[in-house]
């Protein structure tokens, strides 16, 4: 390399046009993780007397999907030699939590709570961060609003750890629908970037 040049890949702006191609290239996996949370808080809300076994397993269901949804954009960024590391780490996160619930089932509310904290804060601190690195065109104040709405969540429940089922199951499905429409909102920005990347493409084909 001579001097006066630099590797792109080491640019800033580079990778964070690269990852925000990227994502806007997967609006689907998004999308569909915003869905599911959606139909999670439907069912907390629908079935509020659900016992702490059920909301264990409900929630373990709910994390083996959506960890699986984020490994899978992490691998196809891989293929790509394209690097987003953190959705990889926030996927692996949430499979973790949901072997964990999965595997104690006999889980108390205190326990069940706890897990459900500290998941929240790590998980909602590895969005914001992960958002920072997208370009703002993209969407990233909606990323950045379900990291805070997770990292919110995580300490709501710190304060108060001795809530009862019923009302957990309602905060629950509160945060779940609030977050899974964030998502959403975000996949739909990811998707309308897509469509003009691709006709900005076809312009200078």
């Amino acid at each position: 390399m001579t001097a006066g040049t630099s590797n792109p890949s080491y640019d800033p702006f580079y990778r964070a046009e690269s990852m925000s191609a990227l994502l806007a290239r997967n609006w689907w996996a998004m999308a569909l993780r915003g869905v599911f949370a959606v139909i999670f808080a439907l069912i907390a809300f629908f079935l509020p007397g659900a016992t702490i076994l059920s909301l264990v397993l409900f929630f373990s269901a709910y994390m083996l999907v959506d960890g699986v949804f984020g490994i899978i954009s992490g691998i196809r960024a891989a293929s790509r030699q394209e690097r987003w590391g953190l959705l990889i780490l926030g996927g692996i996160l949430n499979i973790l939590a949901g072997v964990v619930a999965f595997m104690m089932p006999g889980l108390t509310v205190l326990f069940f709570v706890t897990l459900l904290a500290v998941w929240s804060l790590v998980t909602g601190i590895l969005t914001v961060a992960a958002a920072f690195k997208l370009n703002p065109a993209f969407g990233r104040g909606w990323l950045v609003f379900s990291g805070l709405i997770s990292v919110l969540f995580g300490v709501a429940l710190l304060i108060a750890p001795l809530i009862g089922a019923v009302v957990l199951t309602w905060w629950l499905g509160a945060y779940a629908m609030v977050f899974g429409i964030a998502l959403i909102a975000f996949a739909l920005k990811l998707r309308s970037r897509k469509d003009a990347l691709i006709d900005n493409a076809a312009l200078h084909a």
